[in-house]
């Protein structure tokens, strides 16, 4: 072999290490549950996770509650709920908003590994609109689109 060919493999076996597959006896493999303010820098942990959203929101009236009340959970790599994941999860209305604004409770703390958001507002009439939501160590996660229609029952227009 030669010198290049060790430095690489040096560079691999280290990558590989930094990935936790070294990390010696007993240490995690498995993803790491963020906590809220705590270790693992900046974001308040570290996650080998995702949000989702386990219910959508729907079409609703403007004013009213989103119902039935939308709920985004935190997975690990291969889709379980990360039951120990106690963390904040915060939503906020997406880029594709019609003008809207959003209001109601929008930060929560999880619960077993899910966030239970049941007193979101939409307040203007318009298609499109998006939640996002987000949790220190996990990034965020875009709901489906929906519609929030008017007094009437329908959609406002875009001028």
């Amino acid at each position: 072999m030669s010198g290049p060919m060790r430095t690489g493999a040096v560079v691999l076996i280290a990558a590989l290490c930094a990935a936790s597959a070294c990390a010696g006896p007993g240490a995690p493999i498995g993803p790491s549950i963020p906590v809220e303010g705590g270790g693992g820098g900046a974001g308040g942990g570290t996650a080998t996770g995702v949000l989702a959203f386990l219910v959508q929101p729907r079409g609703v009236a403007a004013g009213s509650p989103i119902s039935p009340e939308v709920k985004v959970e935190a997975l690990d790599t291969l889709g379980n709920v990360l039951t120990g994941f106690s963390g904040t999860v915060r939503v906020a209305l997406g880029s594709s908003a019609s003008g809207g604004r959003l209001s109601g409770t929008t930060s929560v703390a999880a619960t077993s590994g899910v966030a239970f958001f049941d007193t979101l507002v939409i307040n203007q009439a318009g298609s499109g609109y998006t939640l996002v939501a987000s949790a220190p160590g996990f990034g965020s996660v875009a709901s489906a689109p929906f519609t929030v229609f008017g007094a009437t029952g329908s959609a406002a227009r875009a001028p």
